[in-house]
């Protein structure tokens, strides 16, 4: 049976009001690093969230495609690098995600935590997390990590990102 003309169009702009609403989920922006070995890389990050308190986790949404993908293993750690609300050049810098391999940090200055990742010396604070789950979800995989430590870097505020639709980044 065929569907009328008017029955698609309510669909879609039923989609439509659905994506815009979705879009207004107010979410952080995050600089992801991971150390691999010897090797190393960072990815924007803005699907996170604080999931429990004791002990902390936090969850993070990472697209499928994404090489990193492969390196957050449970167990791996990776560092939260909470981005400041005037730090624009890290979403340019870190927004199209780097092929493993591929410096990520040039131009950028970084610390090192205790393990070795690398600390976003500008980044507002850090959550230090460790892969304790993962599970799939649509396009992306969601990962549930433990958070050990972390600090406060500097005063400011942190990046909020709200987006105007919910079906794409």
């Amino acid at each position: 049976m065929r569907r009328s003309q008017s029955a698609v169009q309510t669909q879609t702009e039923e989609r439509k009001q659905l994506a815009a609403a979705l879009g207004r989920v107010a979410s952080g922006v995050f600089v992801l690093t991971v150390r691999h070995a010897r090797a190393e890389t960072g990815m924007l990050a803005s699907w996170v969230q604080q999931c429990a308190f004791e002990p902390p986790h936090v969850s993070v949404a990472i697209k499928r495609t994404r090489p990193i993908i492969d390196w957050l293993k449970p167990v791996a750690s990776f560092i939260l690098n909470v981005v400041e609300r005037e730090q624009k050049n890290m979403i340019s810098h870190f927004g199209h995600g780097f092929p493993l391999g591929e410096p990520a940090f040039d131009g950028i200055q970084i610390e090192r935590h205790t393990d070795g990742t690398p600390v976003l010396a500008t980044a507002h604070a850090f959550l230090h997390c460790i892969v304790r789950n993962r599970v799939s979800v649509g396009e992306h995989e969601l990962f549930l990590a433990e958070v050990v430590g972390g600090r406060v870097l500097h005063d400011g505020h942190p990046m909020i990102h709200v987006r105007k639709s919910g079906a794409h980044y």
